[in-house]
């Protein structure tokens, strides 16, 4: 599967979510300062947060109150969120201006397209996917997200030495993507199995639903190797 065929296959679909009016202005007045424009060449992450910090880039926020807490207790790493959501966006955004962060930046675009197209080969620290949409239907599968070559493309970005983390509250796709993983070049499990809960990443909305009706949750940490 080539890239032009990947993007075809959609990871998300674009759910109706009314957004408030404090969403709905946060996005107006602050997405032409906070996210980052569309482009066809990769991002120079030096001029878009000015410094050299690591990298952390999240895939589907959703709300992001977890990307907003971990850009504030760690305000020498620098976060990337992507997400299609704009109620989402426009949260962030909002949170972004009340807490004056200068960590944390948006793209509001489709992600495996920002990757192949934005992000340079090499140059992330960490990967953060937390409860990304399950396609819980068998004919819907080819839409996950944790699948190669999708991991492929994930670990051709990270440096050596960077780390990618991914939870559900989905068994069988956590079983899924811990075999995906598993089988692509250049990742290597950080732990025998399941990774253990990660105690700095704050709980999110979709972890506590998943609570709720007593599924499980999964953690996955996986490592880029060296090549050698």
């Amino acid at each position: 599967m080539d890239s032009s065929e990947r993007r075809t296959i959609k990871t998300y679909v674009m759910r109706a979510g009314r957004m408030t009016n404090a969403q709905e202005k946060a996005y107006h007045d602050l997405s032409h300062i906070y996210c980052v424009p569309c482009q066809e060449t990769p991002l120079n992450f030096v001029d878009v947060f000015g410094n050299t910090n690591p990298i952390i880039v999240e895939i589907g926020f959703g709300m992001g109150a977890a990307t907003i807490e971990l850009a504030k207790q760690n305000p020498n790493v620098n976060y990337l969120g992507i997400e299609v959501h704009k109620p989402g966006v426009g949260r962030v955004l909002s949170e972004i201006r009340a807490n004056d962060l200068k960590n944390l930046y948006v793209v509001e675009h489709d992600a495996l397209d920002v990757l192949e197209k934005m992000i340079g080969d090499n140059s992330v620290d960490g990967f953060h996917v937390f409860f990304p949409d399950p396609w819980p239907k068998k004919k819907h599968h080819k839409r996950r997200l944790m699948r190669r070559p999708n991991t492929n493309l994930l670990a051709r970005k990270l440096r050596a030495g960077g780390y990618l983390y991914m939870c559900t509250d989905w068994e069988e796709y956590a079983q899924e993507a811990l075999e995906e993983l598993k089988a692509t070049e250049d990742l290597a499990n950080k732990y025998e199995n399941f990774a253990p809960h990660q105690e700095w990443r704050p709980e999110t909305k979709f972890e506590r639903k998943g609570i709720e009706a007593g599924r499980g949750i999964r953690e996955l940490f996986f490592v880029k190797t060296d090549g050698e």
